[in-house]
């Protein structure tokens, strides 16, 4: 299925990718953030709060934004 990631991490880039039915917002930021802890990031699913064992869905929007950001 397709989903959007809008990945605000440097310099951050928006695209369309395909992930397996099932997959959870945790598994989704340690495939694409991978050395990354979760709780510095602010992580939304359609600009909602989302809670760590959501199940993504066709056509969801996912950000990902780090609340730290370094040299600043």
């Amino acid at each position: 299925m397709q989903i959007l990631l809008i990945n605000n991490n440097g310099g951050g880039f928006a695209d369309h990718i395909d992930i397996a039915d099932g997959t959870t917002v945790t598994q989704l930021f340690h495939e694409k953030i991978a050395d990354g802890n979760p709780d510095d990031y602010l992580i939304r699913v359609n600009r909602q709060p989302c809670t760590a064992d959501q199940v993504l869905h066709e056509g969801d929007r996912i950000s990902i934004t780090p609340t730290k950001i370094e040299g600043a």
